[in-house]
Formats: structure tokens, C-alpha cells, sequence
């Protein structure tokens, strides 16, 4: 989910992994419109996270080309393999500065900094708890509290020898919500808050409360990809990074029973990632978060 604000326009994207945009939605008017149609139900499932259900779908130019039959939708473009890093010569970075370093963020950097630029003020906030009344910014701030009590938990493993950083940014926009560094290996972790739901998590999709399924763990696994892409790319040697999801606050959690390709969590769970050895020496786990912690490392990617 990526938020765009620019020339008087406030809108929210729905992209692919390589970047590429299936949906958008306008806040104002909450009208979605779907520029993929293969994405759609996802799409919207996401959007209505944010905007509510009463936001209103209309088809994008490429739908209605294709019920016309004028024209086709083109397949999403998907990034190409890359080629294995050569290890003699990795990427180099300029030197760190204080504005560049990412192990200054907080849990739930990105989120914060999305508030504080468009969200309402305390005294507004505190009105609407008062008079119960619901927002669009209600999720924004249970994602925050999500990203804030997991980040806890990472905080502890910190003991036994990991590093762990928070709201990484992508340059194909939005942020990994945590990245933790050490001895298993690298985690790429994505934090999802439903207080008291229900989850059951598939191969690549979820349901919440047997709602609409939404790409919850393919967008992880994308997430996982993507870093392991950069880090390789500045440390010149194999960086093992797996994908994780972790559920906050749900009173039940089912798997199937196929997946196994991303690392399913309830918050109090991610305890179970600090024995994790055999991955990582003590000089990579370093190299490897000297690069993770500078942002001109995601930026370029």
C-alpha cells in the first residue's frame, strides 16, 4: 500500500512487487479504480483496510477497453532473475551520515511519518474516541501499534546476537516494517494487526474472519526477495533471507497445510527466530547490517 499526495490529489496505490500499479483509490471521493483486473478482489480487499466498505469500485481504461473488445490487458511485467552477484566486486556505498542511517527509526517509522504529514491532530483524535467514531486513519493506527509490539519482541533477541532494524524503505516504494540480522540468517518481517480475528493463512493468500483473501504472504515472500537482491548486491557474498509474518492481537491462527515457504508467527512467537544459527559469522552478520542500515542501499535498488 503506497500513499501518494501530490498537485491536490490524495491517493493510495496497490502495486506489485516490481512496482508495477493494479489499483488506486482517491480518499476523498473513496472510489478505487482497477488498472489490473487479475488483482482486483486483493485490490480492493486491501483498499477497503483503509478507505472502508462503503469505498465504490470503477473500472480502470484497461478494463473497459477489454469488455469492448477493443483491446487486452497486457500481463504484469515481473522483474527478470538476476544474475548471481560477482563476488569479488560488490556495490559500494557512500559513507554513512546521520540522516542515511536506518538504525535510527523507530517501530513503525514509516506509519509515524505518514501521520504526522497527513493524519488528524491529538485533539481531533481524541474527539473521535469520545463520540466513537470510526476513520480511515483507525487502521493506520493499529498497523502502528502492531509494528510497535512486535518490534518489542525483536528488540529481545538482541541478547543473542542479532540486529534488527525498522521500517526499511523500498525503492519501489512503501517499507519492510523489520528487518532482523544474525546468526540464522536474515528475516524479512511483515507485521499485520487484526485485534481478536480469526486467520487463516494459505500458499500465497490469507483470510481474515473468512473474509476476501488478500496477498499476505506472496507480498512476503516478494519483501524477502527484494532484500536479499540488495543485500546481496553491497556485500558481495550469499545473504540467506527468509520471509516472515506476523500476526498481532488475533484470538485463533490456521496454516495450510502446504506452507511452509514463509515463516508464520503471532507476536510472542518471534522469540523462536533467535536460536537460529549456522546462517551468518559474526564479520557477515556486521557486514551485512552496515549495508541493511543505509538507506541509499534500498533507495538505489
Amino acid at each position: 500500500m503506497n500513499p501518494w499526495k501530490r498537485h491536490g490529489k490524495d491517493r493510495l496505490y496497490v502495486n506489485l512487487p516490481d512496482g508495477t500499479a493494479v489499483a488506486w483509490a482517491d480518499r476523498s471521493t473513496k472510489v478505487i479504480t482497477i488498472k489490473v483486473r487479475q488483482y482486483q478482489s486483493e485490490a480492493v480487499a486491501l483498499l477497503r483496510e483503509h478507505l472502508g466498505d462503503s469505498a465504490t469500485v470503477r473500472p480502470g481504461p484497461s478494463q473497459s477497453a477489454m469488455a469492448s473488445g477493443t483491446a487486452s490487458v497486457k500481463t504484469p511485467r515481473h522483474p527478470e532473475p538476476l544474475s548471481p552477484p560477482r563476488r569479488d566486486q560488490p556495490a559500494k556505498l557512500p559513507d554513512l551520515t546521520v540522516a542515511d542511517d536506518l538504525a535510527e527509526n523507530r517501530p513503525g517509522a514509516a506509519v509515524l511519518e505518514a501521520i504526522a504529514a497527513r493524519g488528524p491532530s491529538s485533539v481531533q483524535r481524541f474527539w473521535a474516541k469520545m463520540l466513537r467514531r470510526s476513520s480511515e486513519w483507525d487502521s493506520w493506527y493499529a498497523g502502528l501499534e502492531g509494528e510497535q509490539r512486535v518490534g518489542r519482541e525483536l528488540q529481545r533477541l538482541s541478547a543473542q546476537g542479532w540486529r534488527v532494524l525498522h521500517g526499511v524503505p523500498k525503492g519501489n516504494g512503501g517499507d519492510i516494517d523489520h528487518l532482523l540480522i544474525g546468526p540464522g540468517g536474515v528475516f524479512s518481517i511483515n507485521t499485520k494487526h487484526h485485534q481478536g480475528a480469526s486467520v487463516w493463512v494459505g500458499d500465497d493468500m490469507a483470510k481474515v474472519n473468512g473474509g476476501q483473501p488478500v496477498p499476505y504472504a506472496v507480498a512476503s515472500k516478494a519483501e524477502a526477495a527484494y532484500a536479499q537482491r540488495v543485500l546481496e548486491r553491497y556485500c558481495g557474498f550469499t545473504v540467506p533471507v527468509e520471509p516472515v509474518l506476523v500476526f498481532v492481537g488475533i484470538a485463533s491462527m490456521h496454516r495450510a497445510a502446504t506452507q511452509y515457504t514463509v515463516r508464520i508467527y503471532q507476536e510472542r512467537e518471534v522469540s523462536a527466530l533467535g536460536p537460529l544459527s549456522g546462517k551468518l559469522t559474526l564479520d557477515q552478520i556486521e557486514q551485512v547490517y552496515a549495508v541493511a542500515r543505509h538507506r541509499r542501499a534500498w533507495l538505489r535498488a
